[in-house]
Order: structure tokens, then sequence, then C-alpha cells
């Protein structure tokens, strides 16, 4: 049930992520980095996830702008999150495991702030500018943040489950 209030978000928000950052914390570089057999590692699923809340705050930096808003990047439509997402992991390539876990802590730290800041109305009183669609801005914020969280942990978790 996706949250409704700034109460509920930020609960879920810290909810999701503090089940991640448990499972990440105590894995060394080796773990972290190593392939899976689509050529995916914890560090890029950690990596990935700390890229969705900058689209994120861009999407909403970009809506009340009046810019036009990307979704989910310029250059990608939704369908195309596949090859999105392999460019992604091409671009954060050379980003060690430190690095990546320090991003995703900064991006979710920006998250919580972001919802902080905002009031039950602006997070959840209409719909996003720019979205083209009827998702609020707490919803939006929702999908980056904790949703994310909630599927990275379950990747980590069959990650090092399929590690041994």
């Amino acid at each position: 049930m996706a949250a409704t209030t700034k109460a509920e978000l930020l609960a879920v928000t810290r909810k999701e992520f503090d089940k991640l950052a448990k499972l990440i914390a105590p894995l060394d570089a080796g773990v972290a980095m190593g392939k899976d057999q689509d050529g995916t590692s914890i560090k890029d699923v950690t990596a990935h996830r700390a890229h969705w809340i900058d689209l994120f705050l861009g999407w909403y930096a970009d809506g009340q702008a009046g810019k036009p808003v990307f979704f989910p990047a310029e250059g990608y439509k939704w369908n195309d999150l596949k090859r999105y997402n392999a460019d992604l992991r091409a671009q954060q390539s050379d980003l060690d495991w430190p690095a990546a876990a320090l991003m995703l802590q900064d991006r979710y730290a920006q998250l919580l702030a972001f919802i902080e800041e905002h009031s039950d109305p602006e997070l959840y009183g209409g719909p996003m500018k720019g979205a083209n669609n009827a998702w609020t801005v707490g919803r939006w914020a929702e999908a980056a943040g904790p949703s994310h969280f909630r599927s990275a942990a379950k990747y980590v978790r069959a990650s090092l489950k399929a590690q041994g």
C-alpha cells in the first residue's frame, strides 16, 4: 500500500533504507562487486538506486521550473529501461564499492531532506508537475526511494545466497 501522507512516506523511506543499509554495511568490495550471471553486481544495484533518487529530484525541479520533464531521462522512454540501465551501468563502471555505498547514503539523505521540506499538500495534493500522469510528488518519491530500496534489498539477499 503506497503512502498517502508525509508521515507515512518518511516512515516507509526510513524503514526500507534501514533494511538495505543493514544488508550492505558488512559487505566487502569483493562480494559487492562480484557479478551475477547477468553481469550485474550489488555495487551496480546500489549505485543504480542512488541514481534514481537523482532522477526523481531532477524531474521535480524541472516540473517546478516549467521545463520539459524527460521520463526516465532525455533520449529514453519507459520501454527503454533495459537499455537505460545498461547505459547507466557502463557510466558507473569505474565507481568502486565505497563510492557507491556513500552515494546511496548521500542520496538517501537528500531524499529525506526533500520530504521533510515539503508539506502533505505539496507531496499529495495533486499530480507532480511535468509528469503527465496522476501520480503525486509523494508517490514519485516513494517509487524512487523506498520501492527501489526494497527491490535492492531483495536483489542483495538473492545475490548473497547465490554467492554461497
